[in-house]
């Protein structure tokens, strides 16, 4: 008797022994816990926290909200601005104001995991708002063609669709080459963007539009840093443009107001005026957004039409490429800070 309950004691602590010397071999087997959270960097080099996985999503610019359905992932926005207004479903969005000072209420009622911003037109205290109730934005900015293309595939990738923003790149890039072979040997036509036209307002060298007019076959006669330039009409003379280019939805340079610029003082001294050198291009150059592309065969269209006269070749054509798959920028810097704030908001949404 007393002998088998030696053996139980051994048998037991035997047992014991083994738990033990399992117990850490199971743990380190299982799959570790994944993060909650994950950190990114923006695109004004801000280190942001973000949710693992984003389903909720409000977007202040509406670059962005295009962005957001050239990528086919409308069905995560759940908020938009009143500028925002393209493709015409994004109207059916719920609004959260303008741009430039949004409801931070309603954002926060929408519960969004990301709100989409853009530097070159929201403002700093929105971010700083929106960081004060736990809500984080990103920021997108960019100033080219190229750039704007490498933003949609990053939001892509941040939104856990980076095939998706690799299909649409490279459609673009695409249509981007077929419309540079076009265009190859022919001199750039020197032009004026009109913004705005009393005051007379254009774009400075260094905006994304400036660098969208270069693909399209066109250079701008304005030679300024600033990005939205006041233009003095003596110089625009002096100048000469060759066209003068306009957005058909400028509230303040719209296609009637290129009728009537002959009846204002001095634009009768531009060649472009007395021969009515217009061009009236989509808004979608406005906006650092995807559809941007699709606006430059147009512009290209209206500056050259000789390079658009003859034919593709069964060559040009196999290099076309096909209809897109899917339906169709230091931190205090994101302050709107030139007078003109207003205007932009309304003429330049984007």
């Amino acid at each position: 008797m007393k002998i088998r309950r030696q053996n139980a004691s051994v048998l037991s602590s035997l047992a014991f022994a083994v738990a033990l010397f399992c117990a850490p071999t199971l743990r380190a087997t299982q799959a570790p816990a994944v993060p909650a959270y994950r950190q990114v960097t923006d695109e004004i080099g801000r280190t942001i926290r973000i949710p693992q996985s984003i389903h909720r999503i409000v977007s202040l610019a509406p670059n962005l909200t295009e962005t957001i359905y050239a990528l086919g992932l409308q069905d995560r926005l759940v908020g938009d601005t009143d500028y925002c207004d393209f493709p015409p479903e994004a109207r059916q969005k719920p609004k959260v104001g303008g741009a430039i000072n949004p409801s931070i209420e309603t954002i926060a009622a929408l519960h969004p995991d990301l709100v989409l911003v853009t530097k070159s037109l929201n403002r700093l205290e929105t971010v700083q708002a929106l960081e004060t109730i736990g809500i984080p934005s990103y920021a997108t900015d960019p100033h080219t063609v190229d750039a704007i293309i490498a933003s949609a595939e990053r939001l892509a990738d941040l939104l856990g669709a980076p095939e998706t923003g690799n299909t649409v790149g490279a459609d673009l890039h695409r249509q981007l080459d077929a419309l540079q072979q076009r265009l190859a040997n022919l001199p750039p036509r020197r032009v004026l963007f009109i913004v705005w036209i009393e005051p007379l307002i254009s774009i400075g060298k260094d905006t994304f539009i400036a660098d969208a007019l270069r693909h399209g076959g066109a250079v701008s006669v304005i030679d300024s840093s600033q990005s939205w330039p006041q233009v003095n009409l003596e110089e625009v003379v002096r100048l000469q443009p060759d066209f003068l280019i306009f957005v058909e939805s400028h509230f303040g340079a719209a296609p009637h107001s290129a009728e009537a610029l002959a009846d204002l003082p001095g634009w009768r001294l531009l060649n472009a005026v007395r021969n009515r050198r217009y061009v009236t291009i989509s808004d979608a150059i406005n906006r650092p957004a995807p559809r941007l592309i699709s606006s430059l065969e147009d512009l290209a269209q209206q500056l050259h039409p000789e390079a658009f006269a003859q034919k593709p070749s069964d060559d040009d054509e196999q290099a076309k490429p096909p209809a897109p798959a899917l339906p169709p920028g230091s931190n205090s810097s994101l302050v709107l800070n030139d007078r003109s704030a207003t205007a932009k908001e309304q003429a330049c949404a984007r």
